[in-house]
């Protein structure tokens, strides 16, 4: 199937183009109809009219933007007319629901008359939140910008111009802290003077660029004073007393280009007169002025960005707007002034430097991800850009006085924005400010594992945890400096010199000898498997507690754990549990790893642990104990085994909501089991299910996390004397962050207990 067949496919298959509306309240009664319409509706009108800025409280207009074109200057597709721009605008709707969970309008406006798309666009001030312009041509976008901010309360932003210019400047930025220039001292030429060319160059002259080290060209040359064909008022701006006339000559020892012109424009012999270490965004969209491959052709030293996907340091405005504009509705800012777009340019800047998630890596087929000459500005992808831009911006507004409603915590709003990205977040920040509360040693004997490196940064920035490396001090340093790791406030211990080896020898030979383990293999152990030091670590109480199996077999991990620090005395074994988070609620599932054929006995030990681990995410527990039968609707061994330890489980926790045995259907639904089991404790709204064997529970978690969608968090073990925890083999940095987070609480649970 052709590109051209595969778009339009896209477009029309199942519901015509790309965006739909959908309710958020409920809708499904006639007393929900009488709240959301009349008579009930009345009572909002009223305190809205009574009070104007309560729109924000009981409307949509707090989270809607508005994104109007009136398709003069749709993409690289030129003047097509409102209606053929209208593809574009719903793509721009999804990016900002996508990325910033944004509702939008968008709206194709049939006129060219500049007065009248600024009339039409005021007059629907009380709809929306926000302005996004995208499309216009320009000069008249800049004048319809100009107008909208003089005349509306609320923000307005034109992305083709600042959405650009905040991107390229952060790029800018870092690649002259890489080049060790200095942005007063460079020469930059901006080739297209349309509403991203000078966007790009005003924003360059706020950062610090000198006005004479600054040349502007458009289709006809250099724009320089005096010249008359081809000039506007915001041309002039930028006009140059340099003796230059064509983009040619003005390339001559450049420092920087910015392209938002066209195909070619840049040629390899202009790249070749440009300065030392020369910096080019060819920004022209699908084609650039010039390719990464064309410039490095000509010289080594070149720094390139271009808008496409398919190159290093891309230039694409999701990077901007979707955050930008999140930062100004939650703090109903009445404008977005320059300090705001500014803020957004350096918190992208930062940003790059910071280390990349393996999320974003995946998502750009696992390279190397890391700050230097190919990778100045955040990929699009990364969830992290919501998290630094949206507060960055929401601070500036309130520090500019353009806010309505400040945010006094910061730190809690960041959080607040986590959770758009997933309830997994949401809970996670839950366990992990318990966490920081009072953070224990963890052990990774894995130490030299380039994941746990970064993740051990994290662990320490963020006051997670203590975490302790085992490996070779000399190739744990070498990988850490070459993944831009900082090792400070980091312990490394190599089991193989350390000063406890000798001690820990005996003591695993105190506790083995009568399981067929002499002192030489107890050296032997220690020496080979780092496993068996880190769990010597937490028995010993040199360590608070272990996290490995990145890169080993589940059994291979525990089986030390279990072998030296041994499962609780009063349980019959230990058991696995993992988190399972939908869209729309949180879960548990047990055991999923460790009893494969559990006794009554035993499930209801996985029962009772289970609930205390929903407690540690602060939910109340409510236990499902699944079968196949509807309390004994069918008896069978195996649902008679359920039963029992259902009965037992009531037992040694009389106020712990449980019921079973349930099938997994009746344990979800309110109305069933109103109508046939309205004696059950459970009303259909279960949140831990103990499954009735490993089989099931592993099968389960795993169908859910695949074709349901669930985000998983574990595996968690349960019943240690001593916290052990496993990570799986391929988790990615945030997931062992995570699983640290768990494993300190913990050990904050077990100690006050």
């Amino acid at each position: 199937m052709s590109k051209r067949q595969e778009a339009l496919d896209y477009h029309s298959m199942g519901r015509k183009g790309k965006i739909e509306v959908i309710t958020t309240k409920p809708c499904a009664t006639s007393r929900d109809l009488s709240l959301a319409y009349s008579p009930g509706v009345a009572e909002p009108c009223l305190e809205i009219e009574k009070d104007p800025a309560l729109a924000y409280e009981y409307t949509a207009k707090g989270n809607l933007v508005a994104v109007v074109s009136n398709g003069t200057a749709v993409l690289g597709l030129g003047d097509i007319g409102a209606l053929a721009g209208k593809p574009v605008m719903e793509g721009k709707g999804i990016l900002f629901k996508r990325f910033a969970d944004i509702d939008v309008f968008d709206i194709e406006l049939n006129t060219k008359d500049s007065d009248e798309l600024i009339r039409t666009v005021k007059i629907l001030e009380p709809t929306f939140g926000g302005i996004n312009l995208e499309d216009i041509k320009g000069p008249e976008c800049f004048y319809i910008e100009e107008k909208l901010k003089e005349i509306m309360d609320i923000p307005v932003f034109h992305d083709d111009q600042h959405g650009t210019a905040i991107i390229a400047n952060a790029g800018l930025l870092n690649a002259l802290e890489i080049t060790g220039k200095k942005i007063e001292e460079i020469k930059i030429v901006v080739n297209g003077a349309g509403a991203a060319g000078i966007a790009c160059a005003q924003m360059a002259l706020t950062l610090g660029a000198a006005p004479k080290n600054m040349i502007l060209c458009d289709t006809k040359g250099v724009i320089y004073k005096g010249r008359v064909d081809g000039m506007n008022e915001y041309k002039e701006r930028f006009a140059t007393d340099l003796p230059c006339r064509t983009l040619e000559e003005a390339m001559v020892d450049a420092d920087v280009f910015f392209g938002v012109s066209s195909k070619g424009a840049l040629t390899p012999v202009m790249v070749k007169s440009m300065a030392k270490d020369p910096v080019i965004f060819a920004m022209a969209n699908p084609d650039p002025e010039i390719t990464p491959a064309e410039a490095k052709a000509v010289r080594g030293d070149v720094i390139i960005g271009t808008g496409r996907s398919d190159y290093n340091n891309q230039v694409n405005n999701v990077l901007c707007f979707p955050f930008l504009f999140r930062g100004a509705l939650d703090t109903h800012a009445r404008a977005i002034n320059d300090e705001m777009k500014m803020a957004a340019c350096m918190a992208l800047a930062k940003l790059a430097k910071e280390d990349v998630p393996d999320s974003v890596r995946k998502a750009y087929g696992g390279v190397e991800i890391k700050f230097g000459r190919e990778y100045l500005i955040p990929k699009p992808f990364d969830p992290r850009v919501l998290l630094h831009l949206a507060p960055a911006v929401a601070r500036a507004a309130m520090e500019s006085g353009v806010a309505r409603r400040p945010i006094d915590d910061l730190d809690k709003y960041r959080e607040r924005l986590e959770a758009l990205q997933g309830r997994s977040k949401e809970m996670m920040r839950v366990l992990i400010n318990k966490a920081k509360s009072n953070p224990k040693r963890v052990v990774f004997p894995e130490g030299d594992e380039d994941k746990i490196l970064r993740a051990a940064a994290i662990l320490v920035e963020e006051e997670i945890a203590v975490p302790i490396l085992l490996g070779d001090e000399d190739v744990i340093a070498a990988r850490a400096q070459e993944l831009g790791v900082d090792l400070d406030n980091i312990e490394i211990i190599n089991p193989r010199n350390s000063p406890r080896f000798n001690e820990y020898a005996e003591r695993i030979f105190e506790l083995r000898q009568r399981k067929g383990v002499t002192l030489a293999e107890a050296r032997r152990m220690l020496r080979n498997n780092r496993n068996y030091y880190a769990v010597m670590m937490v028995n010993e109480g040199d360590a608070d507690t272990m996290l490995s199996g990145i890169n080993a077999h589940y059994p291979d991990t525990i089986r030390p754990a279990l072998e030296v620090i041994g499962k609780l005395d009063h349980l019959s074994k230990v058991h696995g549990m993992y988190m399972l988070v939908t869209k729309k609620d949180v879960v548990f599932f047990a055991d999923t790893t460790v009893a494969i054929e559990p006794t009554a006995e035993e499930l209801a030990e996985t029962a009772i642990l289970t609930a205390q681990y929903a407690r540690h995410f602060d939910i109340e527990p409510r236990v499902a104990m699944l079968s196949f039968s509807n309390f004994g609707s069918a008896e069978h061994p195996l649902t008679l085994k359920v039963k029992r330890a259902t009965a037992m489980v009531k037992q040694l926790d009389p106020n712990l909501i449980v019921d079973g045995e349930v099938q997994a259907n009746v344990a979800l639904d309110p109305e069933l089991v109103e109508r046939q089991y309205p004696f059950s404790k459970l009303k259909g709204n279960a949140n831990c299910f103990i499954f009735p064997d490993l089989q099931s529970g592993n099968i389960a978690y795993k169908l859910l996390h695949k074709l349901g969608g669930a985000e998983t968090v574990g595996p968690i073990l349960m019943g240690m004397k001593k916290p052990v925890h496993v990570l799986q083999r391929g988790d990615d940095v945030s997931e062992i962050v995570n699983m640290a987070a768990v494993a300190v609480v913990d050990v904050q649970e077990a100690q006050a207990k």
